[in-house]
C-alpha cells in the first residue's frame, strides 16, 4: 500500500515503488480508467493500448481540424455531457 498527498493545485507525487512498477519516467502521461464499480485504475499511458489507438487514428485529427489536446478534451466533454467544456 502506498500513500500520496494531493497538493493545493491537485498535484500528486507518485510514490517511487509505483513509478517503478508502471515504468514511469519524467514526462510520461498517466491514464486514469474508471471501472463500472467506481474503482479507478492508473496505467502508464505510453505502455497501454492507447498507443495502438493513436497509431490507428494517426492523421485523422489533422483531417478534421483537431490541433491539440485541449480540442480533444472539448470533444470528449461534448460527447459525455452534451456541452462544451469551456
Amino acid at each position: 500500500m502506498n500513500l500520496a498527498k494531493v497538493s493545493a493545485n491537485g498535484q500528486v507525487t507518485v510514490p517511487i515503488e509505483i513509478r517503478r512498477k508502471l515504468n514511469l519516467k519524467e514526462g510520461d502521461k498517466i491514464l486514469f480508467i474508471e471501472r463500472e464499480n467506481g474503482e479507478i485504475v492508473i496505467n502508464n499511458a505510453s505502455a497501454t493500448a492507447i498507443l495502438k489507438a493513436q497509431k490507428a487514428f494517426a492523421g485523422v485529427a489533422e483531417k478534421v481540424g483537431i490541433e491539440d489536446e485541449d480540442q480533444v478534451q472539448i470533444l470528449i466533454d461534448e460527447v459525455r455531457y452534451g456541452k462544451d467544456s469551456k
